[in-house]
């Protein structure tokens, strides 16, 4: 399998990239935990369907300590008693924040509310960045079907 487009060789979308990047390098350093921060990218890429992102994001949790019972399981937060009341708040968001268009509306006051109880405002800012950054990534990655699967942790630097 080929991406329908070299996407990630263009000098266009490199300068495009060059922004989202630096949006997602703001987040990465910020005080939202770096293993909520996998979680949510990892759950999203999920629900969005996109391969290259759910390998690259479970590959980085994998390399940075983050349990395979753990990973395992993130399709199925609701159930699984491995994720804490934040970490599921958190994932709570980001499938609401993905799920635009079945949602109705969007994240609900109640999702928010409960978010609200474990992070502090500069954490909600980094939460709903990256809900928007890794939708954006996803976005590009299944409009030019990028194969998912051959990853190296660490190849984007």
């Amino acid at each position: 399998m080929e991406s329908r487009l070299n996407y990630f060789g263009h000098p266009l979308a490199g300068k495009v990239l060059r922004h989202i990047n630096s949006a997602a390098k703001l987040v990465a350093d910020s005080t939202l935990p770096a293993a909520t921060q996998e979680l949510v990218k990892i759950r999203a890429s999920q629900i969005n369907g996109c391969g290259f992102c759910t390998d690259m994001h479970t590959k980085e949790a994998t390399l940075a300590g983050e349990s395979a019972q753990r990973l395992h399981l993130v399709a199925a937060w609701r159930e699984a008693t491995v994720f804490t009341d934040a970490e599921r708040a958190a994932l709570e968001v980001a499938e609401q924040g993905t799920r635009t268009a079945d949602a109705a509306g969007g994240v609900t006051d109640e999702a928010w509310a409960n978010a609200v109880k474990y992070y502090d405002e500069d954490q909600l800012v980094a939460l709903v960045s990256l809900i928007a950054v890794i939708n954006s990534y996803n976005r590009i990655n299944l409009i030019i079907q990028q194969p998912a699967g051959d990853y190296q942790p660490g190849q984007f630097g």
